[in-house]
């Protein structure tokens, strides 16, 4: 049974689901949004502790649904899929949802499960499925409940009919908004009923999105367009090398510029505050600013790469040991099995969000106030309660919309730096980042280091797998509560992926880049790091074995029938098996993350000159029912985008202790007439929604590199590659 199903069979817990008030007419409704629908509707005592309520639903006297939300909009379509699931169920048309950002409190509004306010994991979707439903529902059966009583019918003589009740004998009908004030003195229903899916209007068909008007005519408020009296704007340059220091500064140059208000020096940080941006980009390059570069002066990805290399010839931390690898590997030779081993290298990575990093800060006595846009409002919160010295209470957050997170967003790093720099300015001063500031001093994906066994046996099956993952660990910076018995949970996240192994060892070794150069999420986390060398690996097998890459995956999936056939319409959509011209060449991934299981197989060419172009990719995912198909393909579509570029282009090096790229001139992206034919397949599906913003990222890399081994014979096992790696002799 599923857990829509089941939710409209039992009685309601009065914990998921509560009356917030009745104020100024209106209707609120206050929701509870659960990690596991189950656990949401168990049953609870009627004297168990209150719980926590993490969304706000409001019905007033205008008509208009306002729903204050927990998670940020930072292209996903979260501010439109989310309200489908209101209006859905409460029998309203989506232009009548209003949204409004949820303020800064990890009490009222963290994502379930993992106590902190954040948007990620492609989590928003998924975890609002089943209560906004619930809201959307309870709010409709009052309200009908409030028409019934003010006409002194039977409430089921009336229906719910876009925004109104209707009293179907009579043709009666009362607004949404004249109803609103009585229906908030009434009880919140028992037992709540969800729709069937076969009466669903509005969730599996595509809808205008709610952010797109503004985003269009450019009325919509990002984090960098903030405005306020007395507004001052400042421009950063940090130490180039970790741990560097400040050494000179000519204030009295950045100060001739006209505009400049003040140059503030800190130990590692020299801002020039002025008028506008462009004075203050004008006085910090007059301010010549000179560093003491410090130990780090001599790393280089050279000494990284060695650093991890020999890191990974120890043992690690265990994080998954079934059966006994080691014996498997010891007796391959007598027993006529054949043990295969690699090395998969990834660098490096910027996120490279669209819109530059800022912070808006204005700092009093007692309070401090934040304006950006940002993916964990309660970090942002702390870090500045941690500089400031001022209780969380007293620093208030005001989240705007993102252009574009990809995890550089979860970090809140250039926060502390924005509210050390307003502690010496008067007034409020916003803070932008450049490009080439951010590209240089971002959080980056890990360079990952992953030594990769497997014997297979005499048929060509694998009977034992071996995966060790080394790198810098995320979690021990981000969340060190989190990083246990040595493992980083998400560096190790999917490192045999979905396949089954009779004999299975898997370890994470941690190696840390100097103290400074920080390591942070980047669209897909763990999921897209293990993906690239266990699914270039799994080809590099079926290969060694004889076989097709898809029939040789199957056996390994048989306890996945979702998977099966995920990989059966990824064959026949792409053509698998046919043959291609001379040059091109196709490769296949597949992955179950996020609760999503998909499937992508990519067509690419390589020239004389070795150029790869992609050509073709087809994606096929089993990611539940669909709330917004529009933006499901939306999803895949960027991802896949996101993705080429990090494989064709991407790379963060490390020269005299300095990152060497600086904007999208060396840190390329994909161009629009580099764009592959892009083919997106939903399996049907009556499971739950599960995540799909991350994907298609997850997939791309092996996808082509086992597209290019496929079209040259080449094995690319080292990222970033070049041109001159797949020339031909």
């Amino acid at each position: 049974m599923q857990d829509a199903e089941l939710l409209s069979r039992v009685r309601l817990s009065r914990r998921s689901l509560l009356k917030a008030a009745g104020a100024g007419g209106a209707l609120l409704l206050s929701v509870q949004l659960p990690l596991l629908a189950k656990k949401a509707i168990a049953a609870e005592p009627e004297d168990a502790a209150p719980t926590t309520f993490n969304a706000v639903v409001r019905i007033g006297a205008d008509d208009v649904v306002t729903l204050v939300m927990p998670r940020v909009e930072m292209g996903q379509g979260t501010y439109t899929a989310v309200p489908m699931l209101i209006a859905e169920e409460l029998e309203v048309d989506l232009a009548q949802v209003r949204l409004e950002h949820a303020p800064a409190d990890d009490k009222l509004y963290a994502l379930p499960g993992g106590g902190v306010q954040v948007t990620g994991g492609s989590n928003s979707v998924r975890t609002s499925w089943l209560p906004m439903r619930q809201a959307g529902a309870a709010a409709r059966m009052m309200l009908v409940a409030a028409a019934a009583q003010a006409w002194g019918v039977d409430a089921s003589a009336c229906r719910a009919e876009t925004g109104s009740v209707v009293h179907t004998p009579s043709a009666r009908r009362l607004r949404y908004g004249e109803l609103a004030a009585r229906a908030a003195e009434l009880p919140v229903p028992d037992e709540i009923p969800l729709k069937d899916r076969a009466q669903f209007r509005m969730i599996g068909g595509d809808q205008k999105r709610l952010d797109g008007p503004e985003k269009v005519n450019g009325t919509a408020r990002f984090g960098i367009d903030v405005q306020l009296p007395g507004l001052l704007v400042a421009t950063v340059a940090a130490s180039p090398v970790p741990g560097g220091r400040v050494k000179s500064v000519n204030t009295e140059a950045a100060q001739l510029v006209r505009g400049v208000r003040q140059v503030v020096q800190l130990d590692d940080v020299v801002a020039v505050v002025a008028d506008h941006m462009g004075a203050a980009r004008k006085g910090l390059a007059a301010a010549q600013v000179q560093w003491d570069d410090g130990q780090a002066a001599g790393y280089s990805t050279e000494t990284m790469i060695a650093e991890l290399a020999k890191a990974s010839e120890q043992e690690g931390a265990t994080a998954r040991n079934e059966g006994d690898v080691a014996a498997v590997r010891e007796g391959a030779q007598a027993n006529g099995h054949r043990t295969i081993e690699a090395v998969y290298q990834q660098p490096l990575l910027a996120q490279a969000p669209m819109e530059p990093m800022n912070c808006t800060v204005h700092l009093r006595p007692d309070e401090c106030e934040l304006w950006l846009g940002t993916q964990v409002p309660t970090r942002a919160q702390a870090m500045a309660a941690e500089v400031t010295g001022l209780p969380l209470e007293r620093v208030r957050v005001h989240n705007h919309l993102l252009g574009g997170g990809f995890g550089r967003r979860l970090d809140a790093d250039y926060v502390t730096q924005a509210v050390r720099i307003a502690r010496e300015v008067k007034g409020p001063l916003k803070v932008v980042w450049t490009r080439e500031e951010d590209m240089q001093h971002s959080t980056y994906r890990p360079y990952h280091y992953n030594r990769l066994s497997a014997t297979l046996d005499a048929q060509g099956k694998p009977i034992a797998w071996h995966h060790r993952v080394t790198g810098s660990s995320i979690i021990a910076r981000y969340a060190p509560a989190g990083f246990k018995n040595g493992l980083d949970t998400d560096a190790i996240r999917d490192a045999a992926g979905p396949y089954e192994f009779p004999n299975l060892l898997v370890q994470y070794v941690r190696q840390d880049p100097p103290a400074g150069l920080l390591t942070g999420w980047w669209r897909g986390v763990g999921h897209m790091q293990n993906a690239i060398p266990v699914e270039c690996f799994i080809d590099e097998l079926a290969r060694s074995a004889g076989q097709d890459a898809i029939a040789f995956r199957k056996p390994l999936l048989a306890k996945h029938p979702r998977a099966l056939k995920v990989l059966e319409v990824a064959a026949e959509r792409s053509g698998w098996g046919q043959p291609l011209p001379e040059g091109r060449g196709r490769g296949l991934a597949f992955t179950l993350s996020f609760r999503t299981y998909a499937a992508q197989v990519v067509e690419v060419s390589v020239d004389a000159e070795g150029n790869v172009k992609p050509e073709r990719v087809v994606t096929v995912v089993d990611c539940g029912q669909q709330v917004s198909p529009a933006t499901v393909e939306a999803q895949v579509q960027g991802g896949i985008v996101f993705g080429l570029s990090a494989v064709l282009f991407g790379n963060i090096s490390i020269k005299d202790g300095r990152v060497e790229q600086s904007n999208f001139h060396d840190y390329r992206v994909l161009r629009m007439n580099e764009m592959p034919v892009m083919e997106t397949h939903v399996i049907p599906s009556t499971e739950d929604p599960t995540g799909i913003g991350e994907i298609s990222t997850v997939v791309i890399t092996p996808a082509v590199l086992n597209a290019i081994h496929d079209a040259t014979g080449k094995r690319i096992r080292r990222l970033p590659m070049s041109p001159a790696d797949l020339k031909r002799a």
